[in-house]
């Protein structure tokens, strides 16, 4: 079998590295930081413990299949699945608030008729029920499917269905998430719920294709999870499932180069100067790093073009607390922006002054995350203007003053709790920016670009390529890419 050089020990990429290791491939991970995971870090202090890439997980079985497929040990032997219930507890701008159960529509319905009023669940109901159409209608070919040669069919039909209007007499199909809330949910609240699920990707729902509906399905049809001591865990069993496998970690590892031998991949150079032949490279790094190491054009006219410009970030506030979890709490709270305008217009027009966001904020009942049972670790996090956190270590206070006050919604007396608190951006400098999954419609500017590249041998993996960004997608990019080594063009996904 061949030798496969994987740049980046990201989820994707280890999963990836994983299923091509059971293939009888010889492969090589290369990472320039000294650990795995990527995005999904752990930071500690005073024996606290925090998550500070994705606190929560959806769809479960993307990594179930993975444990299946490369060992017997299945994944549950391997980290503590526990379901969130309720999914999410939702603060408005009214004040209002609703705590939806976890994957299940008629209690959903339930508890947004009391919370908001007669006839909002049932809304919410009825707009889930057209989510999965959407759902049904795209799954395969942004998930389970390498991304069709002639894609633009995915970029020019829009996959959310028309529904009838009353007055109107004919069917209106909404174009975007917004028009979605305006025209079938009604309700300030209900659109803001639903708006949410594409904020936390840093999407703009004014401009966002309704085919996003399938976010919020997601959520609601595979349910929330998390994984006991936090989703660091996830990547920990991951990363261990490849060395069971005979996968090889270099770490301080940085390539610098993809080298080429008669019209393909050759192997990868490294900053130190050395050189690893690979017959295969997988990527998992962003694109602008991608074009970086090679100078071979990796895309055709008519591909997928990547978004260069800035993107929002996620910007991070750990939160140590002194005194007990009161009982009741919930593990997640989103605490939405008091003015969806500002919140909106800030993400495209970044203002000189915070604009509160929309606040996720997290409370695990995990002893794994904090000193003893008189304390306890806390998450706020929102998606931010790439620029809001800037460098300047007043600007990065203000902002975290901003989540602070958001999540004093969530938590009773948190000012007077707190010990200490971190701010962390998406990257080392600045805020990174996020990455969406995939989705139909809008042209193609949701879309990512496929896992081959007009460089044979060159493959791209995780967040940046398809099918986009998310724990769940980062997954599927790695069986995509792997399927494509082993089984080579004619793979056409999992049946």
């Amino acid at each position: 079998m061949g030798r496969i050089a994987v740049i980046g020990a990201g989820m994707g990429a280890m999963a990836a590295a994983a299923r091509l290791a059971v293939a009888g491939h010889r492969v090589t991970v290369y990472e320039r930081a000294q650990t795995y995971g990527g995005a999904v870090r752990r930071f500690e202090r005073d024996g606290f413990g925090f998550d500070t890439g994705p606190g929560v997980l959806t769809l479960p079985a993307v990594w179930r299949d993975l444990f299946v497929k490369t060992g017997k040990e299945p994944l549950e032997a391997c980290v503590e699945l526990v379901q969130v219930d309720p999914s999410a507890r939702h603060v408005f701008a009214d004040g209002t608030e609703a705590a939806l159960p976890n994957a299940s529509r008629a209690g959903v319905v339930a508890a947004l008729d009391e919370a908001l009023g007669s006839g909002a669940g049932g809304r919410w109901g009825d707009f889930l029920v057209r989510a999965r159409e959407a759902w049904d209608r795209t799954r395969r070919p942004l998930l389970e499917e390498p991304l069709w040669p002639d894609w633009q069919v995915l970029a020019e039909r829009e996959p959310y269905p028309a529904v009838p209007h009353k007055r109107l007499l004919r069917t209106r199909q909404a174009a975007t998430l917004a028009e979605i809330g305006a025209w079938e949910l009604r309700d300030p609240r209900l659109a803001a719920l639903l708006e949410s699920h594409a904020l936390a990707y840093g999407l703009d729902p004014r401009t966002t294709p309704a085919s996003a509906a399938v976010l919020p399905y997601m959520e609601h049809a595979f349910g929330t999870w998390y994984v006991r001591g936090g989703t660091r865990e996830l990547a920990r069993a991951v990363y261990e499932r490849c060395l069971a496998r005979r996968v090889e970690f270099r770490f301080g590892a940085e390539v610098t180069g993809v080298l080429e031998k008669d019209g393909r991949v050759a192997g990868v150079e490294l900053a130190d100067g050395s050189v690893a032949e690979a017959d295969h490279v997988v990527a998992g790094v962003r694109p602008v790093h991608l074009r970086a190491l090679t100078q071979h054009r990796l895309d055709d006219e008519g591909d997928v073009r990547p978004d260069t410009g800035p993107r929002p970030g996620r910007f991070t506030v750990l939160l140590a607390l002194r005194g007990p979890r009161e009982a009741g709490a919930v593990h997640r709270t989103v605490v939405h922006a008091p003015d969806r305008t500002a919140e909106l217009y800030s993400l495209g027009s970044p203002s000189p002054e915070p604009v509160r966001p929309t606040v996720t904020v997290l409370r695990p009942d995990d002893p794994a995350l904090r000193p003893d049972g008189e304390h306890e670790s806390v998450v706020l996090s929102a998606v931010v203007p790439s620029d809001a956190g800037g460098h300047l270590p007043e600007r990065r206070e203000a902002l975290a003053d901003e989540l602070v006050t958001a999540a004093e919604a969530a938590i009773p007396g948190l000012r007077e709790r707190i010990l200490w608190r971190e701010a962390e951006a998406e990257t080392g400098s600045g805020i990174g920016g996020v990455s969406a999954p995939s989705l139909a419609a809008g042209k193609g500017r949701f879309l990512h670009p496929a896992n081959t590249t007009r460089l044979p041998g060159l493959y791209r993996v995780g967040d940046w390529a398809h099918p986009g960004g998310g724990l769940p997608h980062s997954g599927m990019s790695g069986a995509l890419v792997a399927g494509l080594i082993v089984e080579g063009p004619e793979f056409r996904g999992s049946q």
